[in-house]
């Protein structure tokens, strides 16, 4: 396909997030990868999960081969305008009180260690008193 190397805003490219018309931005270049998606390894839903963003963290993430980075060539149609891009938001939870998993693992370690041998000594002396008031 081979791109001219025409530049593309972040809405232009989020038009095309179909199995018929579907268009990835990978570091910072678009791809028509409409004629790929049923060769695509991982399978159609992979590639169709990347459009309406920026999918080179889902792509880096995978480990490509240099064979695949070299395929991406003949789907290239241009770059992206980053400044079109919209700004990555992070998720950030509610505030919660820190949890160290490994105190508490030992706390409880520690508890046990010392309430275990105290209920054998109490079921052994009351034993021996049960056994002298028969």
């Amino acid at each position: 396909m081979g791109g001219d190397g025409k530049l593309f805003t972040f809405a232009e490219v989020s038009q095309h997030n179909n199995p018929k018309d579907c268009w990835l931005i990978i570091n910072g270049k678009v791809y028509n990868v409409t004629e790929f998606l049923e060769d695509h390894p991982g399978g159609d839903e992979v590639l169709l999960s990347g459009t309406g963003k920026d999918a080179t963290d889902d792509f880096e993430d995978v480990g490509h081969s240099e064979s695949a980075r070299e395929t991406m060539s003949k789907y290239y149609v241009g770059e992206i305008d980053i400044s079109t891009l919209p700004e990555r938001l992070t998720y950030t939870g509610p505030k919660q009180p820190h949890y160290n998993q490994d105190k508490t693992t030992e706390f409880i370690i520690k508890l046990l260690q010392f309430l275990v041998p105290l209920a054998i000594l109490g079921l052994a002396v009351g034993i021996r008193f049960y056994n002298k008031s028969s």
